[in-house]
């Protein structure tokens, strides 16, 4: 079989038009994810596992090829955290650039999640936590005493795995956060900011109707939905995403990926997700991380199609995770 890639190709969609797996013009199949299965899943090799060849150690602040951008909103260099003597996340260095999503993929506990709390401080509310490096969200450190978290996390918002509606109306839900960041001066101006949030979050036309109503009384797809449109109303510039759609039906996941995709056009966006096909399909930059490391980043198509390390490679063809 050729396994030369062509510079051109596109994913192979699947019944349902998802797309499972990119493959050349050509016809071949990218080398690295020729073990997966003709329906996309990630079906285990037969035959013993080869080991996989450690990554390259860098020196302090030295990033990996591919980590960093043009004119980026996050800098991040030698971010480590612990949590009491346990070392979770080692020497990592990253930009996340503007008007792009940066997927993050590897097994459970690899650090993904802990990584993406360090960008709006949210370890700073788990006890005995601690993390050192530099993280600078447009050239202003993050950690610094200037800076206060709760304006911080207006700036980076955050969507979390299992969607968390206030105990509150749609209404209110939305509204929240412009109220106590006194973003508008009049009830006109907040029904603009609850009216807008909730068009470009795609549920505006579900519950223009009913804004009154608990924002618990809805699905699942439109709680998660209602989650983005709270957190844009208060016009962050990063929104971070940790597995927004893993407890979602394939119908209520398309939606958030087709409003990631919109949403992507205004702000930076990090996701943490662990279905590589869903990485390939919202993110433009991707990032491997195993065992607390990042191992490799860059553009998705070329880390999906020709990974530069064997443990991308392992972990994209399913021989562990």
């Amino acid at each position: 079989m050729n396994d030369t890639l062509e510079p051109n190709h596109e994913p192979r969609h699947g019944p349902e038009g998802e797309a499972l797996i990119p493959r050349a013009t050509n016809g071949t199949v990218p080398p690295a994810l020729r073990s997966r299965g003709e329906s996309g899943l990630n079906l285990k090799p037969s035959g013993r596992m080869a080991s996989a060849a450690p990554a390259e150690p860098r020196a302090p602040g030295q990033a990996e090829p591919g980590a960093l951008v043009e004119n980026p909103v996050f800098v991040c260099r030698d971010v480590n955290v612990f949590y009491g003597a346990k070392q979770a996340l080692k020497n990592v260095s990253v930009d996340v650039a503007p008007r792009q999503v940066l997927a993050m993929i590897g097994p459970s506990g690899c650090g993904k999640s802990t990584f993406l709390r360090c960008l709006n401080r949210m370890n700073d509310t788990i006890p005995g936590a601690r993390v050192t490096g530099s993280i600078a969200l447009d050239g202003e450190d993050i950690h610094a005493p200037t800076l206060d978290a709760v304006q911080l996390r207006a700036r980076v918002g955050m969507v979390f795995q299992k969607p968390n509606p206030f105990p509150k109306s749609i209404y209110d839900n939305v509204a929240y956060g412009p109220r106590i960041h006194g973003l508008t001066r009049s009830r006109a101006q907040l029904d603009d900011v609850v009216c807008s949030s909730l068009t470009r979050a795609g549920l505006w036309d579900e519950v223009k109707d009913r804004l009154k109503s608990p924002g618990t009384g809805l699905s699942g797809g439109q709680q998660q939905r209602l989650c983005i449109a709270r957190t844009i109303a208060v016009q962050p510039e990063v929104i971070l995403m940790d597995e927004p759609c893993s407890a979602l039906d394939p119908v209520a996941t398309a939606r958030i990926e087709d409003l990631i995709d919109e949403l992507r056009e205004q702000y930076a966006i990090v996701i943490v997700t662990h279905s590589m096909q869903q990485a390939a399909r919202v993110s433009q930059r991707t990032a491997y991380f195993h065992l607390g490391e990042l191992i490799e980043v860059g553009d998705t198509d070329r880390v999906f199609t020709n990974p530069r390390h064997r443990l991308t490679e392992d972990y994209i063809t399913g021989r562990f995770g």
